[in-house]
């Protein structure tokens, strides 16, 4: 019955571990594309957009050598 108990306690453990290191992951990834500073090598683009969850107007920069995008607030 112990090594029961062990083996679903090592399992949620391990669950929380991984909840929690994607939820820093995400937010790491989703910080690094927006800003007031466009990076070098960043072309404006027609593209522009509201963030529902704050308001702000997105306008959209384009790198044409990696494909990347990046949103400036405005």
């Amino acid at each position: 019955m112990k090594w029961i108990l062990g083996f679903y306690g090592i399992e949620l453990v391990i669950l929380i571990i991984l909840i929690i290191g994607s939820w820093f992951i995400w937010d790491r990834r989703f910080k690094t594309k927006h800003g007031q500073r466009v990076p070098k090598g960043f072309v404006r683009t027609n593209e522009v957009s509201i963030d529902p969850t704050t308001n702000k107007r997105l306008v959209v920069y384009f790198n044409p050598e990696t494909g990347e995008r990046f949103y400036k607030e405005e």
